[in-house]
């Protein structure tokens, strides 16, 4: 199920079509990365499909949560050496997430687990009663430390320094607690805790303060967050690499299945508003109400899109906290696999027009 519809081409749309002739062979591009927990090692796959491929000049990313930590090793291995490196990086990210997280008394419990339901974890009493705990403590009760194993897997995974020296355009969504607004941090703001403060669920650490303001997930405003790309200098391709799916073919009945269902629509919400907005702007300017703005208010963004949907529709809400090195890398090989899919599909459509059409669904 696709929640994109592929973009036939036209002869009015060829026409209007913006032909990219990079002076380095590349087609430049920029990135949305959407959150979602461990399943952000689907974009794992997918970005080391494309930077194996090689033929994409990437010039800005934006993102929230897990997107963001995959921008972010992205960004830091490509200041450093380039696509290699970056696939470096990445694999360091995941390496490191699962040694955060991954390994149970049992091992790797992989084996066993994928002989048993989906959602056998989830079924269990001892799930059941996390839930319960998660639902009547808040994280100052339950961790009043505030230890968080993601600051060690950043740290020892991502070049701080080299992200902030980049000139690689990066945006960072993060939820402003007091103010209930979406906070977007730039290139030369990233750091370690900008990271903790997009990825942080409410339930599960406490709020992340940076200059005097708690922070929460950014994902809650902004997943990922389009519109610093429409403003900074960066290029008219977009590629969304989503991680919630935005259709199911059944509506959820089960306690477990309606909390998976709402969690994808809350966290799915503010892209869909941002998606809707590019639609009809895109429609205004290609039937000529609006013209496009040198100074960048109004652009025609070509977007293209690698999404959840058909990859990652059957997977829970709880195998989000799954890094079991085997999950993950099964979830990098769909990720390769879509990637694989979209090159072959779509790649000669960048810089060009549109691969996917907005107007179909949102406008």
């Amino acid at each position: 199920m696709a929640l994109f519809k592929r973009k036939p081409p036209t002869p009015a749309k060829a026409a209007a079509a913006k032909p990219s002739e990079p002076p380095n062979g590349k087609k430049p591009i920029a990135l949305a990365l959407q959150g979602g927990g461990a399943h952000g090692a689907f974009q794992w796959g997918i970005l080391d499909r494309l930077l194996e491929d090689d033929r994409l000049d990437i010039r800005a990313v934006t993102a929230a949560s897990a997107g963001a930590m995959n921008g972010a090793a992205l960004v830091s291995g490509l200041a450093k050496g380039g696509a290699a490196e970056a696939r470096n990086s990445l694999d360091k990210l995941w390496r490191e997430t699962n040694q955060s997280g991954g390994r149970n008394v049992f091992g790797d419990s992989s084996i066993w687990s994928s002989a048993m339901t989906p959602n056998w974890l989830t079924d269990t009493p001892a799930w059941r009663s996390m839930e319960t705990l998660a639902g009547s403590m808040s994280p100052y009760q339950f961790n009043p430390f505030n230890l968080n194993p993601l600051k060690r897997v950043l740290d020892a995974a991502i070049d701080f320094e080299a992200v902030r020296a980049s000139d690689i355009r990066l945006f960072v969504a993060a939820t402003a607690v007091r103010h209930a607004r979406a906070r977007i941090f730039t290139t030369a703001e990233i750091t370690d805790q900008v990271l903790l403060a997009s990825a942080c669920l409410p339930h599960l650490f406490q709020a992340v303060e940076i200059e005097g303001e708690p922070y929460w997930d950014g994902g809650y405003l902004a997943n990922p967050p389009l519109w610093p790309l429409f403003y900074a200098d960066t290029p008219d391709d977009v590629l969304l690499m989503t991680l919630n799916p935005f259709e199911r073919e059944e509506a959820p009945r089960a306690a477990g299945e309606i909390m998976d269902r709402l969690n994808e629509v809350v966290f799915n919400a503010p892209l869909a508003a941002e998606l809707r907005a590019v639609a009809f702007v895109q429609e205004l300017i290609e039937e000529g109400r609006l013209k496009e703005d040198a100074r960048g208010r109004y652009r025609h963004i070509l977007m293209h899109a690698i999404e959840a949907d058909g990859w990652l529709g059957d997977q829970s809400l709880g195998s989000k906290f799954n890094t079991e090195w085997t999950y993950l890398n099964s979830l990098k090989a769909k990720g390769r696999q879509a990637a694989e899919e979209w090159l072959s599909t779509c790649f000669d459509q960048v810089g060009v027009r549109s691969s996917v059409d907005l107007q179909a669904r949102f406008a």
